[in-house]
């Protein structure tokens, strides 16, 4: 058993005896060129030894363990009782003499800082920055043993806590070591980053700097000077007015004190001092492989480190072949899933696209170096990008004004597909061959996959991934897809040229056939039709709704009320046609409805709620007579312009285009994930082989494997637990990161913005995608399973993907924060006739659950009302 280690005998393998700081520091100690003031860690062996004297306290941790991570008072409470028992303890005489012994080798005249050191904290994928205590200026071997048992004891700190519960990670795990070093009074003291706090930059350092202890800072009871160096040149100065600092007192402990006034607006740091710390911060980030966030203090002219921790809150940048600078455009703004994808997920949707797509934070990036480096396509793709999401076509735009990031290059480049395709004539006929197409192929699939096993299903999938791309990027799929959007923007700008009407096409787009997710919602109104007659069945679901769902169980326990069968039949027919889908559908590992098909009960007891028998299709019918009279008042109109009946000729042609080919926008999609669902499960049935053969140790491991590593333990029977943990780790740190939109090779963060001047004031601005205003309540949802709505509501949420149409059926308006013209949510939303506003930057943090808010889906913006 070890008690104490000095920094000289820890290094960063060590987190799990010493925790990330002390692994952290003892590192540090090591780098040539690095100053760390000396101190030993007192190890989480000592930590774990003193708590098994009290077993009550290993009790009271196992409770709060099962606390949620919203239970303020319980945590609140529970967690104050395990620290006073902790700080009541008597810590054993042998681990006493030990923490002596160091202090004594050290020197015991001076004074020391004493520092929690959890294994969970600063580690490359969680920071748990200032989640335990820190004591300064502490004196005496007694004041240091008092003092590591209450660090011990802010392991269970409130904020530390919830911290853990709402990061995944076990009470019971995480255990305490406690570094001691000695005390620095340095005249200056700051945090270095060595990437920009605001952009990500990896280019740029950033450096906060204060008089006294760099407490002050850290605490943020002071102001900072800030000053920015990219290679060897201070880009930017800012200093502050510093009236306080934090200063050590005689006895031990600090204080707070005032600045001399004629010291308030000094400069902290000499530009050399900054240049000089820059380098050192360059040099620790090299050794320890990634972007560091510094704690420095001038002790006269030297400066020491007292601390350095990975910065876990930058987006990771996507790996490149070579050193070229590089452009990333975001997958999950266009494919409306921003969230983390598993592994498994990934592959599957880089073998199904035919783009260059590079894969960081669990997110995927269309690598548009080459297309924003060509004169040939640079406007073009700016222009396209801009017209699915204005958010990204600004942020391109502010790269390309760097005319020193990608140097404009002559020369040709092939044009995006389909771009120069002809426009088509209305021919119903071609989305059926299409749609027979993809189903036939469909069915092939189904009969050919359940004779494969291990790796030569894994072969066969492989294989059949080139048949869905055979499907899915059928040439003429795509002129029908181009031709609906032509007659779109046509109708669009001949019709405000000609009458002034803004947006007309969105009025005619109402009730369009053959849109396989539009009449998904509908059909799940037919659904509340069949249950609604069983008072029994409804009164069950209500039950499961708040107990949560019943999982596999969910559709055998429905049979055992009066009219039971009727609804399980009617939910089972609904599966039948849409049980493929989910929440982020486009990563084949998230549950899909067939597999949890309780998760569509909130919405089921929505529509009986809200709705009379029949609304499913006379929704229908109300869109489409809208449609109708729409057509006719504006042909109308035309015709009594000059040269009305020409006009009126190509704008009936145009809208037979838009009405023929529109719904078969949302049908690929479908397509692909019915074929998803298929691949899965297949993937889940081998799966089950392994677990039975003790290769893994449960099914869902597959999803933290890619698809060739997946093939390789197929092959193998042979997997690493080690991998699919750090895997696991991995992708629950990648949750918490925000992607965005652009990406640079640099790390920087581009959100772009609107630049407009045309709204009301305290209005958010967005994208208009179907036409109208509305007011009424906003309902700001995180998940589809929690929703309740009722008539006249506005739904606000990050975003929309298929699964969320059921819902559209009940509201008044759209808001979500990313979108695009043809994005799902919009085209649903057109069809349905509902206000709509995407793109809105926060909406889900600037508008509250239950305020009244208006939104203008004609000029895209939202007002915020009461």
């Amino acid at each position: 058993m070890v008690d104490v280690l000095g920094f000289g005998e820890i290094d960063r393998t060590q987190v799990a005896l010493v925790g990330g700081k002390g692994a952290n520091l003892g590192e540090l100690s090591r780098i040539d060129g690095v100053e760390v003031p000396a101190g030993f860690c007192v190890t989480t062996e000592a930590f774990a030894r003193t708590m098994a004297a009290a077993p009550s306290i290993t009790d009271l941790v196992a409770g709060l363990s099962e606390l949620p991570a919203h239970d303020r008072d319980g945590i609140r409470v529970l967690s104050a009782r395990i620290r006073r028992a902790i700080e009541e303890l008597v810590v054993p005489e042998d681990v006493a003499d030990a923490i002596r012994d160091a202090h004594a080798r050290l020197g015991t005249e001076g004074a020391y800082a004493v520092r929690s050191s959890a294994t969970a904290e600063d580690l490359p994928t969680a920071s748990f920055a200032g989640q335990q205590d820190t004591y300064l200026n502490v004196v005496g071997s007694a004041a240091i043993l008092e003092h590591v048992s209450r660090c011990w004891a802010s392991l269970f700190t409130e904020r530390a806590v919830t911290y853990r519960l709402r990061n995944g990670f076990g009470q019971q795990r995480i255990r305490m070591a406690v570094v001691v070093q000695r005390m620095v009074f340095p005249r200056a003291a700051g945090v270095l980053v060595t990437a920009d706090p605001v952009t990500s930059d990896r280019t740029v350092v950033s450096i906060d700097a204060g008089f006294g202890l760099g407490e002050a800072l850290v605490s943020g009871i002071v102001n900072a000077d800030v000053y920015r160096v990219r290679g060897d040149d201070v880009i930017n100065t800012t200093i502050a007015t510093k009236k306080l600092a934090v200063e050590p007192v005689a006895d031990g402990g600090t204080q707070v004190g005032a600045i001399d006034p004629e010291r308030q607006n000094q400069r902290v740091l000499s530009e050399a001092e900054v240049l000089r710390l820059a380098r050192l911060g360059r040099r620790i980030e090299t050794h320890f492989g990634s972007p560091q966030d510094i704690e420095w203090c001038l002790d006269g002219d030297a400066v020491r480190i007292v601390q350095s921790r990975p910065i876990t809150t930058l987006f990771p940048v996507p790996r490149a072949d070579d050193s070229r600078n590089r452009v990333y455009v975001s997958v999950g703004h266009q494919q409306m899933m921003t969230d983390a994808m598993k592994p498994l997920g990934i592959s599957f949707w880089q073998l199904t696209s035919p783009a260059p797509m590079r894969d960081a934070g669990g997110r995927l990036f269309v690598d548009a170096t080459g297309a924003l480096s060509a004169a040939a396509t640079r406007a073009g793709m700016v222009e396209a990008l801009g017209k699915s999401d204005p958010l990204i076509g600004d942020a391109l735009r502010t790269v390309l004004d760097r005319d020193d990031f990608l140097a404009l290059e002559q020369g040709s480049a092939p044009a995006p597909t389909g771009a120069t395709a002809p426009l088509l004539e209305a021919d119903p006929d071609l989305v059926t061959e299409l749609i027979a197409d993809s189903e036939a192929s469909l069915a092939v699939l189904k009969r050919d996959i359940g004779t494969r096993s291990g790796s030569a299903l894994l072969d066969f999938i492989r294989a059949d991934i080139e048949e869905l791309r055979r499907v899915l990027f059928d040439p003429r799929s795509m002129q029908v897809i181009t031709a609906a959007m032509a007659a779109t923007e046509w109708l669009n700008d001949r019709l405000r040229e000609w009458l002034g009407e803004k947006n007309a096409a969105d009025a005619l787009l109402q009730s369009v056939p053959r849109n396989v997710t539009s009449e998904m919602g509908l059909a799940l109104l037919d659904v509340a039709d069949a249950i609604r007659p069983y008072p029994a069945v409804v009164a069950w679901l209500r039950q499961v709704e708040e107990t949560g769902p019943a999982g596999g169980a969910f559709l055998d326990e429905l049979v055992e009320h009066p009219g039971g069968r009727a609804a399980r039949a009617a939910i089972e027919e609904f599966l039948d046609r849409y049980g493929m889908r989910c929440v982020g559908e486009i990563d084949i590992t998230r549950p899909r409805w067939s597999e949890n098909p309780a998760t569509l009960v909130p919405t089921i007891l929505g529509n009986i709620k809200n709705f009379e028998p029949g609304a499913g299709r006379r929704r229908f019918e109300d869109g489409l007579r809208d449609a109708e009279q729409t057509e006719q008042r504006l042909l109308r109109r035309l015709r009594a312009l000059p040269d009305g009946q020409r006009k009126a000729d190509e704008a009936a042609r145009m809208i037979d285009r838009v009405r023929t080919f529109s719904g078969y926008r949302e049908y690929p999609k479908y397509a692909m994930v019915s074929r998803y669902q298929v691949y899965k499960q297949g993937l889940l049935r081998a799966a089950g082989h392994l677990v039975a053969a003790g290769v893994l140790d449960e099914s869902d491991d597959i999803f933290y494997l890619s698809f060739d590593e997946l093939r390789q333990v197929m092959r193998t029977r042979s997997a690493s637990a080690e991998l699919i943990d750090e895997r696991k780790d991995a992708f629950r740190a990648y949750q918490s990161l925000t992607a965005p939109r652009v990406l640079t090779s640099d790390g920087e963060a581009l959100t772009g913005a609107y630049r407009r001047e045309d709204l009301p004031t305290g209005a958010l601005p967005g994208m208009a995608v179907s036409t109208g205003t509305v007011e009424g309540r906003a309902r700001v949802i995180s998940d589809i399973a929690q929703a309740d709505l009722e008539a006249g509501d506005i739904l606000v949420t990050a975003y929309t993907d298929p699964s969320w149409t059921p819902l559209f059926v009940a509201i008044a308006g759209l808001v979500t924060e990313v979108g695009g013209l043809m994005t799902h949510g919009a085209v649903i939303a057109r069809e349905y006739g509902l206000p709509a506003v995407v793109g809105v930057e926060h909406a889900t943090e600037l508008i509250r659950d239950g305020q009244r808010i208006r939104v203008n889906g004609t000029d895209g913006y939202v007002e915020i009302l009461a």
